[in-house]
């Protein structure tokens, strides 16, 4: 062990939220031994700025919720931990663990259990990554290094403790913290690690609850690197195993979406994850569309069924919660409405609650080639940024432009249909107007007669046809009206 001083290497208690500070000092105060441990530490050490900070003591959970009372939270059953609130900010207090006195893992090899409380030498070495153990204690301006991570963060190696095929077995998650913070801290891996890490490897993944790696794929869409670490998903066999539905590779898309969050995520906006994973399943869901349309459901039954299926699939995969189901399938929703608004709901679509989302969604899909869109990415785009008047010129000669679209669609397929003669029901001489239906029906059989006499006009005069003669009736004698 390696004690080091940490304004050598740039901490300082100043640069630290005074949540933890107040956290260690509690701790400290009670008689524990606090430390301030993991990303944050190396962050800090990293020029970097950290999103959040850990803490971890010789205090066990019950103990430490003695400390703060009802602030304090235990958290876990596999891994149990306490969530201590100062303010708005949570931290999360972690006690010092040890080797199990008697294994609970899977068959894999993973652990179940992991609750046995040990020393700090006992927990450096359970610690995952090598330039994640450090110990910082920013009262004693003191950095407790076990195994010479300085070296390490200055190599920019990611160097896992231990066996590495050990440790993956243990949690198969480290694959893609290792990828995660490859991509994150621009950092290579060591070859120990590359050796071990095959397809067969990823194949452990599958052991993982669906919402653990759900979690995860959260944290690779929001770290600010996502562009980066695509496509060691995709060299590493991880891609497989996270996204059921999603094609192995990085297409125009999905790299354009990819590219925006990250910078959105530099500049400080805010961004859904749940975007990305309709960015990624886009493709399917329209696979399945034409599906369904080609078995003769509606389109927008059509679009339902497919949504359902697409998202069931990949719950296998990562379990995605509720709400965030249910923006996806807005989103994709709200391609159809923008695509082909009717402009009397022009105004109404624009302050619809997914509107933003459903535009971004469509942009981005217009910037990537999408042939698709028509243009109507860019429309919306301009019509967000006119004035009530010009907003209305522009719905105006968008419905121009619509019924023009229309007529000229329509008159296209009468010069496509080839026409077929059709025999009259009844002829007309021009000049006359209609006859009435009594009138007709006399002509009608008058021409039936004409026909039958023409047929037979070889017929010598000595043809019963021919002899017959018509009788005058007289119409004096007949009684027209009710009769007794």
């Amino acid at each position: 062990m390696h004690t080091l001083r940490a304004s050598k290497y740039g901490l300082s208690i100043k640069q630290l939220p005074p949540s933890i500070v107040e956290v260690i000092d509690a701790l400290t105060k009670a008689g524990y031994d606090a430390y301030i441990v993991g990303g944050g530490v190396r962050d800090l050490m990293l020029g970097l700025h950290p999103k959040d900070f850990d803490a971890v003591t010789n205090a066990t959970p019950a103990q430490v919720k003695e400390v703060f009372g009802r602030r304090c939270r235990i958290i876990g059953r596999r891994f149990e931990l306490a969530h201590v609130y100062v303010g708005r900010d949570l931290i999360e207090v972690a006690t010092f663990r040890a080797p199990p006195k008697k294994a609970v893992t899977s068959a894999q090899g993973m652990i179940l259990r992991d609750n046995n409380w040990g020393t700090i030498e006992q927990d450096f070495a359970r610690r995952d990554f090598s330039i994640n153990a450090m110990y910082y204690q920013p009262r004693k301006d003191q950095i407790l290094d076990f195994c010479n991570a300085i070296q390490d963060i200055k190599k920019k190696t990611l160097r896992l403790l231990g066996d590495p095929a050990l440790r993956f077995e243990e949690d198969p998650v480290r694959m893609l913290r290792t990828l995660r913070f490859a991509a994150k801290l621009n950092f290579s891996i060591a070859p120990e690690i590359l050796k071990i890490f095959t397809p067969e490897m990823t194949q452990l993944l599958r052991d993982v609850s669906p919402h653990r790696l759900y979690d995860e794929s959260q944290k690779l869409f929001t770290m600010g690197h996502l562009q980066r670490v695509l496509p060691l998903l995709i060299d590493f066999g991880i891609w497989k195993q996270l996204f059921a539905e999603a094609r192995p590779q990085v297409n125009a898309f999905i790299e354009l979406a990819a590219k925006n969050t990250d910078q959105r995520i530099q500049v400080g906006k805010t961004i859904n994850p749940a975007f990305f994973y309709a960015v990624l399943l886009w493709e399917k869901f329209l696979e399945r569309c034409n599906d369904y349309l080609s078995k003769g459901l509606v389109p927008a039954e059509a679009r339902a069924q497919a949504s359902l299926d697409v998202l069931k699939r990949q719950s296998t995969r990562t379990v995605i919660p509720r709400f965030a189901e249910t923006f996806i399938r807005e989103v994709w929703e709200m391609q159809t409405r923008l695509l082909n608004p009717k402009p009397q709901q022009i105004q109404a679509l624009a302050g619809h609650a997914r509107f933003r989302a459903g535009f971004d969604f469509l942009l981005l899909r217009e910037k990537s080639g999408d042939k698709t869109t028509e243009g109507m990415g860019t429309w919306w785009d301009v019509y967000q940024n006119l004035s009530n008047d010009e907003k209305e010129k522009a719905i105006a000669q968008y419905n121009r432009s619509r019924a023009k679209k229309r007529r000229s669609a329509a008159t296209l397929v009468e010069e496509t249909e080839t026409p077929t003669e059709m025999t009259p029901l009844v002829v007309e001489r021009e000049g006359r107007r209609s006859r009435s239906p009594s009138r007709q029906r006399n002509e009608k059989q008058t021409t039936r007669v004409d026909a039958v006499v023409s047929t037979t006009s070889n017929l010598d005069a000595s043809h019963p046809i021919l002899k017959r003669k018509r009788v005058q009736r007289d119409l004096t004698q007949v009684v027209f009206g009710p009769t007794q």
